[in-house]
Order: structure tokens, then C-alpha cells, then sequence
């Protein structure tokens, strides 16, 4: 006859590890402009093709480029590897007994909180 608590401890480990899987079970995807996932680029001259590789070529970034004359330019993928999206930052939220920011030198609840 085995241990319960040994029991009900491996149950409820074996019960996390199958939420957890579900939780974070989905793909992580390679960044943008490597190997695994290269820049995607539409170009319509050879030109622009030159300018747009030596770009990508001087960052070490791997990419596809095409040639479309008849289609819009594409440089969605490239502007992101150049321009990349800075984390916001919020601003702490003041708590309800906190003194007021209007300078009421009155907690908040009781000023500008109502």
C-alpha cells in the first residue's frame, strides 16, 4: 500500500503540468529577419532591389526580396527591423488613501476620486 500524501502530491503535480501545456502550448516564432523567419520585401525596380538588399546586408538581416514592377512597393518588414516597437510604459495608477497629485494635500478617495 503506497503513501496518500505522496499520492495526492504526484496527482497534483501531473494536474499542473497538463494546465501549463495548454496555457503556453502554442509556437514561438523566430525573429523577424532571421533564418528561420527572413524579412518578407516587394520592390518594383532593380534599383531599389540593389538599395533594399545592401540595407538588409549591412544589418546581417536575411530576407526575400521580389521584383514586381506592376505591384505596390512592400517594406512593412524592413521599416519593423529598422523602427522596432518600443515597450509602452503605464503609468502607476494612484491608490484610493494616497495623497491627491492635484495638491489638495486630501487623499484621493476624498478629492479628485469621487
Amino acid at each position: 500500500m503506497s503513501n496518500r500524501i505522496t499520492d495526492i502530491g504526484t496527482m497534483r503535480s501531473s494536474v499542473d503540468a497538463d494546465s501549463r501545456r495548454s496555457t503556453f502550448g502554442s509556437k514561438k516564432t523566430a525573429k523577424l529577419g532571421s533564418e528561420k523567419n527572413p524579412a518578407v520585401v516587394r520592390v518594383q525596380s532593380e534599383a531599389r532591389f540593389q538599395e533594399v538588399s545592401a540595407t538588409f546586408a549591412k544589418h546581417g538581416w536575411e530576407c526575400r526580396i521580389s521584383i514586381e514592377p506592376d505591384q505596390a512597393e512592400d517594406l512593412g518588414d524592413l521599416e519593423r527591423l529598422q523602427h522596432p516597437q518600443k515597450p509602452t510604459v503605464v503609468e502607476k495608477k494612484l491608490g484610493r488613501n494616497e495623497p491627491c497629485s492635484c495638491g489638495s494635500g486630501k487623499k484621493f478617495k476624498n478629492c479628485c476620486g469621487k
